[in-house]
């Protein structure tokens, strides 16, 4: 069975990087979105399994869009992704409700194992 992801990020080219990535990978990318509203209206529509989810976005950041998609019941995991290593991000995400939370510098072996791995139910934190 194919995993089936959103990508939530402000920016085009990283959304299209990750789903190079992912698709390359045997991931299905069922739906991007540019800011959380769009994210939460996603996951609503296409039920995916995993949302890559970046923190800060315009409209409605990352951490919203998680509380929001997680406040009903949803199979969907969030995997947060940012550029920012910061600990009370760290700490705000997994308090959203998120299942991992990873660094953008990671490699395109280890967002696919991020996601392969948080689709199963895991957690992941990046080191």
């Amino acid at each position: 069975m194919t995993t089936r992801v959103v990508i939530a990020d402000d920016q085009a080219l990283v959304r299209t990087g990750f789903r190079m990535i992912l698709t390359a990978r045997g991931i299905e990318v069922v739906g991007e979105a540019a800011d959380g509203a769009e994210a939460v209206d996603a996951v609503r529509r296409l039920r995916p399994d995993v949302v890559l989810m970046d923190i800060r976005m315009p409209t409605m950041d990352g951490l919203e869009a998680t509380r929001r998609i997680l406040a009903t019941p949803t199979d969907c995991r969030i995997l947060i992704l940012t550029t920012f290593d910061v600990d009370r991000y760290v700490y705000a995400a997994l308090a959203a409700g998120a299942s991992g939370f990873l660094l953008k510098d990671v490699t395109p072996e280890h967002l696919t194992a991020a996601v392969t791995l948080v689709a199963t139910g895991d957690a992941l934190l990046s080191p």
